[in-house]
């Protein structure tokens, strides 16, 4: 029993080790993306899809399995009974109006060109998704660390409001406001480490593992550069989204559609290959012929045309519909990726603003009323004011730099991939 015990503890403290480990293991945003690429079920799942389109094009080229009869007649006894005046063998095979067939199979494979489309597309977007998710997590790291160091400040704060209460230099409001923000602040901290946790919980989903797995990512945050002209990145975007290329497809697609409805006036056709064997002489061509060989062709005829008409007029507007869709995405591709071009170019100015001067300001200003609260020289609201203006500058030079990072996934994304 004790055996069993000390074995117990011994493994319980493996596995707090191990989950030790697994929390100080740090996942770089390379890993996560190449994870997602092997393991995400979407991108799996269109990835199969695009190899099952790409197993139906074959079949658009094959003719219809072949029709074999055999026919036993004038049997005087049961259907398969002997003495039978006449054997038949008949071969059969239909076939469509030259030209159906190889069109087709031109839409098959444009369909699974458009399926491949469609898993890089998702491939993308779940790329997006992981990158976002990521420049998230960083974000609301970030704001643990900020609204921990709030705390701290606020109990500096707070432990001067209670000396000069103490010293009968301020009032007992002071001592409560102070009180107030803290326990505030300290919930607030609460709250965002749970955010956090969902954060991680959505990073888990994307890479298809447990939502509690621990998880931890590199906290560095990196304005870099965005060199890119806006005019290579419209061009870009315009001729290689994917969703602007299936569309182009689908607008081909429309038009072979097109010519299809107007080759239903083009009749199919079946062509029969047969063999007589008369097993009584008298009912054969001669005597002295008891075997024939035999020829048909048999084929559709369109007298229902005016209905063809329908299918041609709606395979017109189907063609319209497709090039109109076309022109749509194009124009706004354009205004997205130029929205957020702007956007982007916005938002990297405003995180230099507040990182070169705003914060610095604000945490001298707070510094300096710290002190002058402390002589006496200003008032609690103007003091916790000043804190409040610190605090905020740098959660909004956080808020700047994830919205300059969101952004770049963003534009790559509307431009259909990686710009670098």
């Amino acid at each position: 029993m004790r055996f069993r015990s000390a074995a117990l503890i011994f493994f319980s403290a493996g596995l707090l080790i191990s989950s030790v480990s697994a929390k100080a293991e740090v996942v770089s945003l390379p890993q996560i993306l190449q994870q997602v690429e092997m393991v995400n079920p979407q991108v799996r799942g269109a990835r199969f899809r695009w190899d099952s389109a790409k197993h139906q094009i074959l079949q658009n080229y094959i003719p219809a399995d072949p029709q074999f009869t055999f026919t036993n007649s004038d049997s005087p006894n049961y259907f398969l009974g002997g003495q039978a005046g006449l054997n038949n063998i008949t071969v059969g095979q239909s076939f469509q109006f030259p030209g159906k067939g190889w069109l087709q199979g031109t839409e098959a494979k444009r369909n699974a060109e458009i399926a491949r489309l469609t898993y890089l597309a998702t491939l993308r977007d779940v790329r997006a998704q992981a990158e976002t998710g990521y420049y998230q997590l960083q974000l609301d790291d970030a704001l643990v660390d900020l609204f921990t160091e709030n705390v701290a400040n606020l109990e500096r704060v707070q432990k001067v409001t209670q000396i000069a209460y103490a010293a009968n230099q301020v009032t007992q409001g002071d001592y409560i406001n102070g009180q107030f923000a803290l326990e505030a602040d300290r919930e607030t901290l609460r709250q965002q480490r749970v955010t956090v946790a969902n954060d991680k919980t959505a990073l888990n989903v994307l890479l298809d593992r447990r939502p509690d797995e621990p998880l931890e990512i590199d906290r560095e945050l990196n304005l870099g550069t965005f060199e890119t002209p806006l005019d290579q990145i419209t061009t870009r975007a315009v001729t290689s989204r994917q969703e602007i290329l299936e569309t182009a497809l689908a607008e081909k697609n429309q038009d072979t559609a097109l010519t299809l409805a107007q080759l239903e006036y083009g009749p199919d056709y079946t062509l029969n290959f047969g063999y007589d064997h008369w097993l009584v002489p008298s009912f054969g061509v001669r005597p002295s012929q008891t075997r024939a060989w035999n020829f048909g062709i048999s084929f559709n005829v369109p007298i229902y045309y005016w209905s063809k008409n329908e299918d041609i007029k709606k395979a017109h507007r189907d063609l319209d519909v497709g090039r109109e869709d076309l022109d749509s995405i194009r124009v706004q591709t354009a205004g997205q990726v130029t929205s957020l071009y702007r956007q982007i170019l916005r938002s990297r100015e405003t995180a230099l603003l507040y990182r070169n001067t705003l914060t610095p300001l604000a945490h001298q200003a707070f510094e300096v009323m710290l002190i002058a609260y402390q002589n006496g020289k200003v008032d609690f609201i103007t003091l916790i004011s000043a804190f409040r203006q610190e605090s905020d500058s740098r959660a909004a030079y956080l808020q700047a730099v994830n919205a300059l990072l969101a952004g770049k996934v963003a534009i790559e994304q509307a431009a259909g991939g990686n710009l670098q």
